[in-house]
C-alpha cells in the first residue's frame, strides 16, 4: 500500500532534512578542527623532545659523576705530592728515599697534568650537553605552551559545537513531534544509507540528486494524490511538491 501523509506534515521533512544537514556539519566541524591536528602533531613532537631531554639529562648525570671522580683523583694526587714535597723539604730521609721521592713527585706531577686535561675535556663536553639540554627544554616548554593554547581553543570550539548540537536536537524533536511513525521511519531509513532523505521537487528536477525526472515519471508524480508520499526514482529521496 502506497504511503500517504498530510502534505503539510510532509513539508516538515524539509525542515528535518535541513536540521540533519546542519547536525552533520556540526559533527564534521568537530572532527576537523585545526586544533586537533595541531595537538596530534605536537604530541609526537613532545614525545621526541621528552626522550631527547631524558637522554641529555642522563648524559649530563654521567659526566657529573666523571667530573667528581676525576676531582677526587686529582685531589688525592695533590695531597700525595704535597706530603712528598714536605718530606723532601725536611731532608731527613735517607738519600735513596729522597731520590725515590723526587721521582714520585715528578710522576705525580705528570699524572696530575693528565687528570686535569681529562677533567677539562669532560667539563667542555658537559658544557655542550648542558647547552643542548637547555635548548631542548626551551623547545619542550614552547611546544607545551602551544598545546595548552590549542587545547583551550579546542575546548571553546567544542563547547560552542555542543551547544549548537543541543539546539538542533531540540529543534529536531519539535519538528518530528506528531509526525506519522511510518513517514519518519522511511525518512530515517533513507538517511541511514548516507543519502539526502527529503528534498523539494523543483520543476522536473529532484533537488536531492539534481537529476531531471523523465516525462513519464514526472507525469506520474503530477497525477499522484496530494497526500501521496513521492519518491525520486534516481536517488530514492522523498520528494516534496513546493
Amino acid at each position: 500500500m502506497a504511503l500517504k501523509a498530510d502534505p503539510f506534515v510532509q513539508r516538515r521533512l524539509l525542515d528535518l532534512a535541513r536540521i540533519d544537514r546542519e547536525a552533520a556539519g556540526v559533527v564534521h566541524r568537530r572532527r576537523s578542527l585545526p586544533e586537533l591536528a595541531v595537538i596530534q602533531s605536537a604530541g609526537a613532537r613532545l614525545t621526541e623532545l621528552r626522550a631527547a631531554a631524558a637522554l641529555g639529562d642522563a648524559e649530563r648525570g654521567d659526566l657529573d659523576r666523571d667530573v667528581r671522580k676525576l676531582e677526587t683523583e686529582i685531589e688525592a694526587v695533590r695531597a700525595r705530592s704535597a706530603r712528598n714535597a714536605e718530606r723532601l723539604s725536611a731532608g731527613t730521609a735517607p738519600a735513596k728515599d729522597l731520590t725515590n721521592l723526587e721521582h714520585e713527585v715528578t710522576s705525580l706531577g705528570r699524572r696530575q697534568a693528565v687528570l686535569e686535561e681529562e677533567l677539562l675535556e669532560i667539563m667542555e663536553r658537559r658544557e655542550g650537553v648542558e647547552s643542548t639540554v637547555s635548548a631542548t627544554e626551551r623547545d619542550l616548554a614552547a611546544v607545551q605552551s602551544d598545546v595548552a593554547a590549542a587545547e583551550q581553543r579546542r575546548d571553546t570550539a567544542f563547547a560552542d559545537l555542543d551547544s549548537e548540537a543541543a539546539r538542533l536536537t531540540a529543534e529536531r524533536q519539535k519538528v518530528t513531534e506528531g509526525m506519522p511513525a511510518d513517514l519518519l521511519a522511511l525518512y530515517d531509513r533513507i538517511r541511514a544509507q548516507g543519502k539526502v532523505a527529503a528534498a523539494p521537487l523543483i520543476g522536473s528536477r529532484c533537488d536531492a540528486c539534481r537529476m531531471d525526472l523523465d516525462r513519464v515519471a514526472l507525469a506520474a508524480l503530477q497525477k499522484a494524490p496530494v497526500d501521496a508520499v513521492l519518491r525520486c526514482d534516481e536517488c530514492g529521496a522523498i520528494l516534496l511538491r513546493v
